[in-house]
């Protein structure tokens, strides 16, 4: 156990924290407060899109545990796990939080 909240160090959860809050790209110079807008629209339509996927993932996930005796598919919770990284980058840009833009505009981790 390394640090204060009893996690040893390179644990899932410090992987997750380095994803999230670890070094970004440069956004390269400030753009224009309109272009922004119509970036946050194009995001705004994507995270609802990504809500929806997530609404199905997480039924799916719910049945294969209950058909599998508890135990989730891995791919599909490392999926999810993926897409909630990529609704937290695109939930710090659209609240200024951010200047990176999410994957398409940067690499998805």
């Amino acid at each position: 156990m390394d640090d204060e909240t009893g996690r040893q160090a390179g644990a899932p959860r410090d992987s997750l924290d380095g994803r999230l809050h670890g070094p970004q790209p440069d956004p390269g110079p400030a753009e224009n407060i309109f272009l922004r807008l119509v970036y946050m629209i194009i995001i705004w339509v994507m995270l609802s899109l990504a809500n929806t996927v997530l609404t199905v993932a997480t039924v799916v996930q719910f049945v294969i545990m209950l058909l599998n005796n508890k135990q989730p598919n891995e791919r599909l919770a490392e999926f999810g796990t993926d897409l909630g990284v990529w609704i937290a980058k695109a939930a710090r840009f659209q609240t200024g939080a951010s200047e990176v833009k999410p994957w398409p505009w940067t690499e998805l981790d």
